[in-house]
């Protein structure tokens, strides 16, 4: 392993009331950790073990039994980029692909970062002048409103029909309805998600699938792959590949010295987009704010998205319990994947926060 050795030097001055005296402290010294990426084309990974991070290992046990009973496939934990906890359940192994669900979408907002910063797109413009005029059911009037930063935020203003599968994911004009004007609701709509892939196909010419793949993926050393499944296109891939692109995004969009995604458009991907929901940026999930709004309701909840973690925290969420934490504070990534934990939602679930409260016994 690399260690960056720093000498803090500390001095303090003791005045007594019988002399007068400097006492000098005992130089200490330090280990900072260096972020470690593993290579592109090798899976050799650098580990550290818990007991070298001070970590509580005798509650690692009782972590690993919930995650396999609340049907958890895959599980990663790195600190710098280094493994620490790697786990397989019911069935699953290193090798074995899963499916992303929506954690997919902050991929894709990454990706269209990318394409922002070759000139192929401008997330300010209007969805109109990628797709063509009445593309939706909207008045053009409405329908001019909407930009492309707008389906980053969940913010276009169109149906959502959260509950009734086939126009939830329908992309066709006839299932493209109004309900507000673009910016002033926040709801969680699938349809207006995949017209965002519709637009990088066409700005990049070569699908958003392949363009992705060069630009992205292959850079970082993920092996995945995109299907299409009942109206829905799904990245699949093993979990180290999950951590991958966790260890980009806890590295601003770096990958050992390579800009994969520049810093600045990062930090606005990973920034609340609206005030409508707080805790959203561009299809990134963000905790430590004082509001959230869920994937099936308009309701407000005035709260943490997720109370135990740390709040810098930021994440990627899919439907059944697929998760990618990042947390800068503490250099960390968290990845599951697996079936639902047990309450069905398609981001957020109660399964964060008790998981967050198995994580803190171990590392507090």
């Amino acid at each position: 392993m690399k260690y960056i050795t720093s000498t803090i030097l500390s001095l303090i001055l003791v005045v007594l009331t019988s002399c007068s005296k400097d006492k000098v402290e005992p130089q200490i010294e330090t280990e900072v950790q260096e972020m470690y990426f593993p290579a592109i084309a090798d899976t050799e990974w650098e580990t550290i073990t818990p007991a070298e991070l001070n970590w509580n290992e005798t509650e690692i046990a009782a972590l690993n039994t919930y995650l396999k009973n609340n049907k958890t496939k895959g599980f990663m934990v790195l600190v710098d980029g280094r493994i620490v906890i790697e786990e397989y359940f019911n069935g699953h192994n290193a090798n074995a692909q899963w499916t992303w669900f929506s954690a997919a979408k902050s991929l894709t907002a990454t990706i269209a970062g990318i394409a922002q910063e070759e000139g192929l797109l401008n997330i300010e413009d209007k969805t109109s002048d990628y797709l063509g005029m009445n593309w939706s059911s909207l008045p053009t009037e409405k329908e001019d409103l909407i930009t492309v930063q707008h389906h980053l935020s969940m913010t276009t203003g169109l149906t959502d029909h959260v509950g009734d599968y086939i126009p939830w994911v329908c992309t066709t004009p006839n299932c493209l309805d109004y309900t507000a004007d673009a910016g002033t609701r926040w709801a969680y709509h699938q349809g207006a998600f995949i017209l965002l892939q519709d637009i990088l196909t066409q700005t990049t010419g070569v699908g958003f699938q392949s363009y992705g793949k060069a630009k992205l993926e292959d850079r970082i050393g993920m092996q995945g792959n995109w299907t299409k499944t009942l109206g829905l296109n799904i990245y699949n891939s093993n979990t180290r590949s999950m951590a991958r692109f966790g260890l980009l995004a806890l590295n601003k969009g770096t990958w050992d010295d390579n800009i994969i995604i520049s810093e600045d458009y990062f930090n606005e991907m990973t920034t609340t987009s609206q005030e409508l929901n707080k805790s959203y940026g561009y299809l990134w999930w963000l905790n430590g704010k004082q509001s959230y709004m869920g994937t099936t309701s308009q309701q407000v909840v005035a709260s943490n998205l997720i109370p135990d973690a740390p709040s810098d925290l930021f994440a990627a969420l899919g439907a059944n319990d697929q998760k990618i934490y990042v947390v800068p504070s503490k250099s960390l990534v968290v990845i599951r994947s697996g079936e639902t934990a047990g309450e069905t939602q398609l981001g957020l679930s109660s399964f964060d926060n008790e998981l967050w409260g198995k994580l803190n016994a171990i590392m507090n």
